[in-house]
C-alpha cells in the first residue's frame, strides 16, 4: 500500500509543478469524459475505506485496477462546489509493489463535521486521463462536549455525541459471501445506524479456511458462496494473503459500509492460520510452508495493504497496536495479543514476562492509560480475559487457563495491568472483544476473585460478522468474572442462516458522558444493554 499525504489548497495547486495543476483538474475532466473515453482508465472498483479518524485527521485508501496515480478531493458539501471548504490531496502512485493498493493522509480536518471526499486515480503519464471518481463520507471526531441545551462546547454545529460499533469474524469456517442470503448484510444493518467509525476486533479473514462453491446445511438447504482462485486454498504465498483480504470487497454491502464508516482494524489468528504464535511450526498438512513466522509476515505486508492503520507501513512494518483519540470523550486502546505472545501452553508458570503482550506494548499500555484524559478508555482487546479458549486438549490460546486460584501464566500480565489502572486511578475503562463467536457480557470484581488488587470493569463480547457460531466456553473465576449476559449456539460452526450474527454498539452522551453499551444481533434487534457512569476507576 503505498502513502501519501499533503493539504494542497487551490492555490499551491496552481503555483506548483504541472502535475499538480493536472491534478486539480481531474474532477472535471472525470465527469465530464463519457463512458467510452474513460476506457482503459484507472478503475476503482474495489471501493473505498477510510481509517484512523481523529479530530482533525483520517486516512484514505483505494486499490486501483492498474499503477495510477491517488489524487483525493475533500469538502464540507456532497457536491464539491463550495470552494472555500474544497481541497486537493496529491497521493501517492499505486503500483504492483503494494498490490496496487494506496493511502492518502489527510490533516488540518475540521472537528466533528461530516467531510466528503473523492478519490481519483490517473495515469502516471498523463494526468488528465483519470478514471471515474469514487466518493464517501466520514465524520471527524468532536473536540469538545454538549453542554445541556444541545449545543457544542467547542462552538459551531459539530456532533458532540459520540457512537461506534464493534464485531468481528468475517468469512469464517467456509461460510463466505452468499448472494442468496444478501452477502454481508450485516453490514448493511450497522450502517443504517449512522456510527461514527466501526472497530474491527480481529479475523478480518479467515486464511486458513478455504471457500467452496456450496455447503450443504445440517436441514438440508444448500449455502452457496462466491468463490475466487485464491480463496479455494489456505493462503500461504503473498498472492494468497492478498486475495483473501480482497474476497470480502467483492460484497457489496461492505462497500458501501466503507464508504460511509471509517474503521479502526487489529488482526487475530485468523489472519494467518488458527491459534498461531511466533516461532510455531504447523502441524497442518494442507500447508506447504510451515513457519508461522514467515505466514505471519506474508498477511501482515497484505493486512498493511488492505487497511488503512497509522502505525503500520505498506511494507508491514511498524505495529499494529496503537492509540486512536476520538476527541475528549473516547480514546480507543487497540491491542495485539497475537505477534508477542508466548507459545501456547498448559500457561501455569509462575513467572511470565513476555505474556501474551510482550513487555514492550505491556509498558506502552500502560504509560497511555495514564497518559489519556479521555472520559472514556476502550481496550479494544483481540482475545477475551476470563473465557477459557482452549488450544487442543491440553494448552490454552487466551489469557485465562481455567484455573480459578491465584494469576498464573499468561494472567500475570493482566493483573499488573488490573494494578496499575487501580493504582494510577484511571477512570472509565471497559474491554471489548470478540473471538469466541457469541455474544456475552462479563463483569469482573475483586470481591469475588482469587486476585483482588484490582477495581471492577466490564467486558463485553460481539460476534462473529459473518462466520460459524460456536458453544459458550467456560469461566475462569481468577478475576471474579459473572456473566450478565450470554447467548451462543447449542453446537459448534452453526452457519450464518441457522445463527443472526452479531455486533456491538456503544454510545457515549455528549453532555453527561454517560456510556450505553448494546449487543445487538443482525436485523438490529438489541440483546443487551448496560449503562456506565463516566468519571470511576472502577464500575
Amino acid at each position: 500500500m503505498a502513502q501519501g499525504s499533503g493539504g494542497f489548497g487551490r492555490r499551491s495547486l496552481l503555483q506548483g509543478a504541472a502535475a499538480g495543476s493536472a491534478a486539480l483538474a481531474l474532477p472535471a475532466l472525470a465527469a465530464a469524459a463519457p463512458a467510452q473515453a474513460r476506457s482503459g482508465r484507472p478503475r476503482a472498483d474495489w471501493g473505498v475505506q477510510v481509517g484512523d479518524v481523529t479530530t482533525s485527521s483520517g486516512l484514505v485508501w483505494v486499490r486501483s485496477d492498474r499503477p495510477a496515480r491517488m489524487v483525493v478531493q475533500t469538502s464540507a458539501t456532497e457536491s464539491f462546489r463550495d470552494a472555500g471548504t474544497t481541497r486537493t490531496w496529491r497521493g501517492p502512485v499505486l503500483g504492483a509493489g503494494t498490490d496496487f493498493t494506496g493511502v492518502t493522509a489527510l490533516h488540518g480536518l475540521p472537528a466533528g463535521e461530516q467531510i466528503h471526499y473523492r478519490v481519483l486515480l490517473a495515469d502516471p503519464d498523463d494526468p488528465r486521463r483519470a478514471g471515474e471518481p469514487v466518493s464517501g463520507t466520514f465524520r471527524t471526531a468532536p473536540d469538545g462536549r454538549r453542554t445541556p441545551d444541545g449545543t457544542s462546547r467547542s462552538g459551531g454545529g459539530q456532533r458532540a455525541d459520540v457512537r461506534f460499533h464493534w464485531s468481528g469474524d468475517l468469512a469464517g469456517q467456509g461460510w463466505g459471501i452468499n448472494p442468496e442470503r444478501g452477502g454481508y448484510r450485516i453490514y448493511e444493518d450497522m450502517r443504517r445506524r449512522n456510527p461514527d467509525f466501526f472497530l474491527c476486533s480481529g479475523d478480518n479473514i479467515y486464511a486458513d479456511n478455504p471457500i467452496t462453491d456450496t455447503v450443504t446445511l445440517p436441514d438440508g438447504r444448500i449455502w452457496r458462496n462466491v468463490t475466487t482462485e485464491e480463496k479455494a486454498k489456505v493462503a500461504e504465498t503473498l498472492a494468497e494473503f492478498r486475495g483473501a483480504f480482497r474476497y470480502n470487497l467483492l460484497d457489496d454491502n461492505l462497500r458501501r459500509f466503507n464508504a460511509q464508516v471509517p474503521t479502526i482494524i487489529q488482526w487475530d489468528d485468523h489472519e494467518v492460520h488458527n491459534n498461531w504464535y511466533p516461532g510455531q511450526l504447523l502441524e497442518d498438512a494442507r500447508y506447504t510452508e510451515k513457519s508461522a513466522d514467515v505466514l505471519s509476515a506474508r498477511s501482515l505486508r497484505a493486512f498493511s495493504e488492505y487497511f488503512p492503520i497509522r502505525t503500520l507501513r505498506p511494507d508491514g512494518r511498524g505495529r499494529v497496536y496503537r492509540v486512536v483519540h476520538h476527541g475528549p470523550l473516547l480514546d480507543v486502546f487497540v491491542l495485539d495479543m497475537r505477534r508477542y505472545r508466548n507459545a501456547n501452553s498448559p500457561d501455569r508458570q509462575t513467572e511470565d514476562p513476555q505474556g501474551i503482550l510482550g513487555a514492550e506494548q505491556l509498558r506502552w499500555l500502560k504509560r497511555e492509560l495514564s497518559r489519556s484524559r479521555a472520559v472514556w478508555k476502550v481496550i479494544a482487546s483481540d482475545m477475551p480475559l476470563g473465557l477459557v479458549v482452549p488450544d487442543g486438549k491440553t494448552d490454552f490460546e487466551a489469557v485465562a487457563q481455567g484455573d480459578p486460584g491465584a494469576p498464573l501464566g499468561r494472567e500475570l500480565q493482566l493483573a499488573d495491568l488490573l494494578r496499575h489502572i487501580k493504582h494510577d486511578r484511571i477512570t472509565g475503562t471497559l474491554w471489548l472483544t470478540t473471538d469466541v463467536h457469541y455474544t456475552s457480557a462479563q463483569h469482573y470484581a475483586p470481591e469475588r476473585a482469587a486476585f483482588g488488587d484490582f477495581e471492577p470493569f466490564w467486558e463485553f463480547v460481539s460476534g462473529p460478522l459473518n462466520a460459524g457460531g460456536f458453544q459458550a466456553v467456560k469461566l475462569d473465576g481468577t478475576f471474579g468474572p459473572e456473566q450478565a449476559f450470554i447467548k451462543a449456539p447449542d453446537r459448534a460452526n452453526t452457519s450464518p442462516a441457522e445463527s443472526p450474527q452479531n455486533f456491538g454498539e456503544i454510545d457515549i452522551d455528549g453532555a453527561s458522558g454517560e456510556l450505553t453499551v448494546r449487543l445487538r444481533q443482525e436485523g438490529g434487534e438489541v440483546l443487551f444493554s448496560k449503562v456506565l457512569q463516566p468519571g470511576r476507576v472502577g464500575q
